[in-house]
C-alpha cells in the first residue's frame, strides 16, 4: 500500500513548507494504486501569481490591483478569488521562505471526478492528522466537514493552518 511520486511532484515540492511536504509524503505512503494522486503546483512566482489573477478579469481590474493589463484574460474562467493577488499562501511567506500551500489531483486527471477528490482530500486529512500538522482544504474552508456549503470549490487546494 503506497504510491511513488514522480518527478515532476517533487519539483513542485521544492519550496514548499517541510511540514506540509510531510503531509504528501504520508498521504503517498497510505495510497493504493486507486488513490494515485500527483501534485499541480506547490510555490508560485510573482508572475504566476499574476496569471492566475488575470484569468477572468479585465485590464481595468488588473490595473486597480497594481497588475499590468496586459495579464488580463477576461473570457477565460476565473482561478482564484483572493482579494490581493499577491497574498496566495502559494507565494514564499516573508514568516519563514516557504510556500504554505500545494494543489494536487488524483491521477489520471479528472476535473470532473469530485468522488475521487474527496477520497484524496479524507486521505491528506488522514495524513495531516497522522503528521500531527493542521490543513486545511479548499473545498472545506471553514474546516467544518461540509464540502462546498458555501460555493467553496477550490478542490486541488491544501494549505496549512
Amino acid at each position: 500500500m503506497s504510491i511513488t511520486l514522480g518527478s515532476r511532484s517533487l519539483l513542485k515540492l521544492k519550496g514548499v513548507h517541510p511540514d506540509l511536504v510531510r503531509v504528501v509524503y504520508r498521504a503517498a505512503a497510505m495510497a493504493t494504486a486507486e488513490e494515485d494522486f500527483f501534485i499541480l503546483e506547490g510555490v508560485r512566482t510573482r508572475e504566476q501569481m499574476m496569471v492566475n489573477y488575470g484569468k477572468g478579469r479585465t485590464p481595468m481590474q488588473l490595473e486597480a490591483k497594481g497588475i499590468p493589463a496586459g495579464y488580463a484574460l477576461p473570457a477565460s474562467p476565473k482561478v482564484t478569488w483572493l482579494r490581493d493577488p499577491f497574498n496566495s499562501n502559494h507565494r514564499k511567506m516573508p514568516s519563514d521562505g516557504y510556500g504554505h500551500a500545494i494543489d494536487a489531483m488524483p491521477w489520471p486527471l479528472d476535473w470532473n471526478d469530485k468522488p475521487r477528490l474527496t477520497r484524496m482530500a479524507e486521505l491528506f486529512m488522514a495524513a495531516a492528522t497522522h503528521e500531527g500538522v493542521r490543513i486545511r482544504w479548499g473545498r472545506d474552508w471553514n474546516m467544518n466537514g461540509r464540502y462546498e456549503e458555501r460555493g467553496e470549490t477550490d478542490g486541488p487546494h491544501f494549505e496549512l493552518v
